[in-house]
């Protein structure tokens, strides 16, 4: 078992994950491992078209097949009023018409508009059952025109996807000072414009979606079993939203989550079909996804289309900033899609950048693909890619070093707390010395003698970096809400200490890899004196969980962990006036320490499981001052988002010949404030940063645009990175703690995946320099470099 030094605090001990035993002896439990009695197993028909018009669904031939028991269509949803899938981020109107929001059907009825759109649910008592009466299911379509390239979207002529959505926009939106961004563009010695693609990705979690309803007619509740982020956001969906079901019917259920990166906290079509099923038949439904159809059913990501300018003054100092971007949302809105490319893209610019005059505008377009929303970063990335291409691009233009360029635009220490142009205030950084680190980090003073050594045996060699400043955490409730969001951002903990003094956390968090279990324990076993391993953390059970909102935006920590924190103040408080009255002394003359209280200035002490009993055993208690039992529960709303930063740096090693990159190293320098676990902080920084460089060097979801068909629609196809593409990483880190939560913290989960897609593209753009190659897409696969060769030759 996990033994963690008992004497020192854990809180910042490199202590190995508890949970991870479970999975690595394969008792993990997934929502495919539970085996509910009498259950059956749904399929969903998909459209095999990219746009077109439902003529005839036919399912008699289907529903004569043996074993098939129910087969679920929109008529079937319409006549029971189940509603559609809702938009949980209503943008703000800035320019022309309010947010166009079209309705987003559970199951298809009259037209499909993206290939994979949900037409029909079959339930039987085997999934090859299910499988075979689903291809016996006759559907008649009548195909229409499509569209599926991003910047034609928005052009005249281009197939209209919504009457409500006129050139297919969802909202045309705006922030800025355009004037004085106009003034700055008239006086600049210097502009730099840009014309950018972040390409649309697929988070490809190593679990695919899963969900089981069950339907308990004795109880007259309701059970749903998903692989989710936030469960009682879930539940509050299918109450307000889709099913109508009185909420105190609902549980909702996610065990352990192989994996989510934002693309499991939305409410999908299926986790409706399984609870309507379900009761239908008064039999547990299951559905998995495969991993094909798991490219056609998941939401995907990115997606941009940017073109931006950068006014400098002659010595390379930015005056002002502008960016316009053509965002894609698909052909739905997923649950917080509208917020993705404005509130969590926009307003993070211009980073740690000090130019005050910045405009932004974006364009969110329908199209005739699956619909994109959240993946790790969510906005950032894209933000960040914008920024430092821009940067290196200017620099290169200027004759300026990239590193130098970089620190004449820095936010100086002296400026903080830092209002931004747009909406944040910066508390705390400090971006010179972090790049001092990440300058010998990477050790630049040795590189021209690596790129020397590269050129002799025919490769080129190239080190690129990127700066992020993050804006994470969620909250607080009121700016979101005025914002356009439709739920509040606090976080729920919950302390329950038991009579035999072993703890029970109950957290609104949930985790999928991100290692709460452990880390909230080490929080605990510091604050209480209590042994490591007799510490349990619930979560993921919203019937025995306090409401909580879930996780996404790197706010486990500096959210969740801070309510636990809050609520640990409160045990020990109240474990103080308990051990005051043993000892006949006042409150404020005891201490706790290394789990005793004693009054100052005497012998005097209790343990801390002597102060337990007591609480549940008042015989000899104030119960006029204070309730047997030691359980606090807090609501932590924060007062602004944490705000990291960092430098991620990639040097790689092109073939000439072939366009092949090979990453030879990489390396993060971040500020995280106070680390809890810097083994855990570093395992999230080697993960972001795995998915980062695979997003700037082989990922994409590819559409024909002739046909409208995804052509990356499996493993086959998608690239994801592997070990043997990945170097050893070397993440470092300084601390300037948080001053927006009491455990100084500032998320972490996301910070690879932001700046690595740049790095890796700015490594490559280096390593092409001496070939003339200046611009490149993303993803840079072989072919793409290669032909960015032969083009500048």
């Amino acid at each position: 078992m996990n033994k963690p030094v008992a004497t020192a605090p854990l809180v910042g001990q490199r202590i190995k994950r508890k949970e991870d035993r479970r999975f690595v002896t394969g008792e993990g439990r997934y929502v495919d491992d539970i085996q509910l009695p009498a259950m059956v197993h749904g399929v969903v028909l998909r459209s095999p078209h990219a746009h077109a018009r439902i003529l005839k669904l036919d399912i008699a031939a289907a529903r004569a097949l043996p074993g098939v028991l129910a087969i679920v269509t929109g008529a079937d949803l319409d006549a029971a009023k189940v509603g559609g899938l809702p938009v949980g981020w209503i943008v703000p109107r800035t320019t022309g018409a309010p947010m166009a929001k079209p309705p987003h059907p559970v199951l298809a009825t009259d037209r499909a508009r993206h290939v994979g759109d949900p037409l029909a649910f079959v339930v039987a008592e085997t999934r090859a059952q299910a499988l075979d009466a689903m291809e016996r299911i006759e559907v008649e379509y009548e195909p229409l025109p499509h569209i599926v390239d991003l910047e034609r979207s928005v052009e005249p002529g281009a197939p209209q996807l919504w009457p409500e959505a006129p050139s297919n926009l969802c909202y045309d939106w705006e922030i800025g000072d355009p004037a004085a961004v106009s003034r700055a563009f008239a006086t600049a010695a210097h502009v730099t414009t840009l014309k950018l693609v972040n390409n649309r990705i697929h988070a490809s979690p190593m679990e695919t979606r899963g969900t089981i309803g069950h339907y308990d007619p004795s109880t007259d509740r309701y059970t749903l079993y998903t692989s989710n982020q936030n469960p009682h956001i879930i539940r509050v969906l299918l109450a307000a939203a889709t099913l109508g079901i009185s909420e105190e019917k609902i549980r909702v259920v996610a065990p352990d989550v192989g994996g989510g990166f934002g693309m499991k906290i939305y409410h999908y079509a299926e986790e409706v079909l399984v609870v309507f099923a379900s009761h239908k038949l008064r039999r547990p439904v299951k559905w998995i996804s495969d991993r094909s159809e798991a490219y056609l059913s998941d939401t995907h990501a990115r997606d941009h289309v940017t073109t931006v300018s950068l006014a400098l003054d002659a010595e390379g100092v930015m005056q002002g900033l502008k960016v316009d971007t053509i965002a894609n949302m698909g052909a739905y809105l997923s649950t917080f899609a509208p917020a993705i490319p404005s509130f969590f893209y926009a307003y993070p610019f211009p980073g740690p950048y000090k130019v005050r005059a910045v405009q932004c505008r974006t364009r969110a377009a329908f199209t005739n693909t699956q619909p994109v929303d959240a993946y790790r970063g969510a906005g950032r990335p894209e933000c960040t890619y914008v920024l430092e291409r821009a940067m290196d691009a200017a620099a290169r233009e200027m004759g300026i070093d990239r590193v130098e360029i970089r620190r004449r635009n820095f936010i100086p220490p002296e400026a903080f707390p830092y209002k931004t142009p747009l909406l944040w205030t910066y508390d705390v950084a400090e971006f010179d010395r972090l790049m001092d680190q990440a300058v010998e980090t990477a050790d630049f003073k040795g590189f021209p003698a690596r790129r020397a050594e590269a050129l002799a045996r025919g490769r080129y060699r190239g080190l690129g970096f990127a700066y992020y400043m993050e804006s994470c955490g969620m909250g607080p409730s009121k700016l979101l809400n005025e914002q356009g969001c439709q739920a509040g951002q606090y976080e729920v903990g919950t302390v329950r200490v038991n009579p035999t003094g072993t703890v029970t956390v109950l957290t609104g968090s949930h985790t999928h890899g991100q290692g709460h279990e452990t880390v909230y324990a080490q929080i605990v076993a510091d604050a209480l004196s209590v042994d490591f391993d007799k510490i349990e953390i619930v979560h993921g059970d919203t019937d025995r969980v306090p409401y909580g909102i879930g996780t996404y935006g790197s706010r486990s920590i500096a959210v969740g962990g801070s309510a636990l924190k809050i609520s640990l103040n409160k045990v020990v408080e109240k474990a103080r006036q308990i051990a005051a009255h043993l000892m006949e002394a006042n409150p404020t003359d005891v201490t706790f320490e290394q789990g005793v209280f004693r009054v100052a200035g005497t012998d005097l002490s209790r343990s801390f499981r002597d102060v337990v009993r007591a609480a549940y055993n008042p015989v000899d208690y104030p119960l006029d001052k204070l309730e047997p039992g030691l359980e606090m529960t807090t609501y932590f709303d924060p007062p602004n988002f944490t705000f990291p930063y960092g430098c991620h740096l990639c040097e790689v090693e092109v073939d000439p010949e072939t366009g092949r990159i090979e990453i030879k190293a990489l390396a993060a320098v971040d500020d995280f404030g106070n680390q809890m676990n810097p083994m855990i902080v570093e395992g999230q920084i080697h993960g972001g940063l795995a998915q980062g460089v695979g997003q700037g060097m082989m990922e994409l979801c590819a559409f024909d645009n002739e046909t409208g068909q995804l052509l990356s629609g499996s493993l086959m196809d998608y690239a994801l990175p592997r070990a043997s593409d990945l170097p050893s990483m070397r993440i470092e880190s300084i601390v300037t703690p948080c001053h927006y939560n009491p455990l100084g913290v500032k998320g972490c989960g996301e910070a690879g995946a932001i700046a690595g897609p740049a790095a890796l593209v700015s490594a490559v753009l280096d390593a092409l320099a001496p070939l003339g190659v200046i611009d490149i897409d993303m993803p840079a696969t072989p072919e793409r470099v290669w032909q960015a060769i032969q083009a500048a030759k």
